[in-house]
């Protein structure tokens, strides 16, 4: 059976071609920067194949119909048409407390993942735009999603509850929800088959860094922690959202800037962050490049961003009373190595031994950054959530 696995970022596609009979990829890409300036796709087919388009990708929807066009294509693509692909698995970021794990994709279910837009407002919207045009492109095709919260729902109440009055929580399901879910839940599995690690006897931190970044605390395989919460927003400085914020001070500037509650809401999610800081861009690499030119204010973005996920990852292995391993995964976790040594560096106290030489230059590749000496081990492991995806898709489909 041939998967198509779709997930849609805020701005970006990536996509993978699987045939489950053994999960090999038969093709495998990115269509980047949709929406800004010098987007484009890039296709690798299983035999080394690869080509890259430049051109405008105005949004999500034609980002798809590019993907759909290059897979089917005569001379780079990997099917002859699109009925060969028998399912599709997409990503979806926020599911309420309705979903509390992958479902099968019906009208129904589009209604309802419609109704909690507003809980992930960057998210949701690309990823019910991906199976519009999978609706309209391939109908038929079954489609299923699988969503970021449900890895997150082993945790107890402690954890994901709000200090607010307990009422507000049973009207209106405002909680911690947690989200990368995928990605949290490939690398840790992955640990337990690279390491002496048992990941069901263990205590391990998940760093995801990309646009969006969260921590995750996991304990005997299980998330006891994560560091979004309800929405996307909370939790670390990330690309364009805030990250924590006290609400006083939340209050205090719609006040000031006389500003309603969506202005408040696009300030949050797109204009704040390592943007908002850097005056750069939300690009890691371009605010890194800026850093690097003595620019103070991008310099000042890249220092909080590493502080608060030192501050995440002290505190994580507080709850769980100590750590076994850290690992690193997403974009900027898995190539950037300035910043894993920024967060690293300090923490020998937990009993982090690192490998400077081994992280520097170090982009992509699995491997262990630890000294043998070291009580912590400290990975790098690229994530892949569309393989989870692509699993729970199948699993499903059997199981209809």
């Amino acid at each position: 059976m041939k998967v198509l696995v779709i997930n849609c970022g805020s701005s970006s596609i990536k996509y993978q071609l699987f045939d489950m009979k053994d999960e090999s990829v038969l093709a495998s890409g990115l269509v980047d920067k949709v929406g800004l300036n010098g987007s484009y796709i890039k296709n690798k087919r299983n035999d080394g194949d690869t080509i890259k388009l430049e051109g405008n990708i105005f949004d999500h929807q034609q980002g798809i119909e590019y993907v759909l066009g290059v897979l089917t294509s005569e001379k780079h693509g990997s099917i002859k048409e699109l009925s060969e692909i028998e399912a599709v698995g997409h990503r979806v970021v926020h599911g309420g407390e309705v979903f509390n794990g992958s479902v099968s994709i019906n009208n129904d279910v589009i209604s309802t993942m419609e109704d909690v837009v507003e809980l992930a407002p960057l998210h949701n919207p690309p990823n019910l735009k991906g199976i519009y045009a999978v609706n309209e492109l391939m109908p038929g095709t079954p489609q299923c999603g699988v969503f970021d919260t449900a890895f997150h729902q082993t945790m107890e109440p402690k954890s994901y509850m709000y200090a607010i009055p307990y009422a507000l929580y049973k009207k209106h399901g405002i909680r911690r929800y947690g989200f990368h879910g995928s990605s949290h839940k490939f690398v840790s599995q992955r640990l337990s088959e690279i390491s002496n690690i048992d990941i069901n006897n263990s205590k391990v931190i998940t760093c995801h860094l990309g646009n969006g970044a969260s921590i995750a605390a996991i304990k005997n395989g299980k998330s006891v922690d994560t560091s979004m919460g309800m929405t996307p927003v909370e939790g670390l400085m990330m690309g364009t959202r805030t990250g924590d914020l006290d609400v006083g001070a939340l209050t205090f500037i719609m006040n000031k800037e006389d500003i309603g509650l969506n202005a408040t809401n696009t300030l949050v999610n797109k204009h704040s962050g390592v943007i908002g800081v850097s005056g750069v861009s939300s690009d890691m690499r371009e605010v890194e490049a800026a850093a690097e030119e003595g620019n103070e204010r991008a310099i000042l973005a890249l220092r909080m961003y590493e502080y608060r996920i030192k501050k995440y990852i002290g505190a994580y292995a507080a709850i769980m009373g100590g750590v076994d391993a850290i690992i690193f995964t997403g974009g900027i976790g898995e190539n950037a190595d300035e910043t894993r040594k920024n967060v690293v560096d300090g923490l020998e106290f937990l009993g982090v031994d690192f490998n400077h030489e081994a992280n520097k230059g170090l982009r992509g590749k699995e491997i262990n950054l630890s000294n043998k000496e070291s009580r912590v081990q400290v990975w790098v492991i690229p994530t892949n959530e569309e393989l989870v995806i692509a699993r729970d898709t199948i699993e499903i489909l059997n199981n209809k």
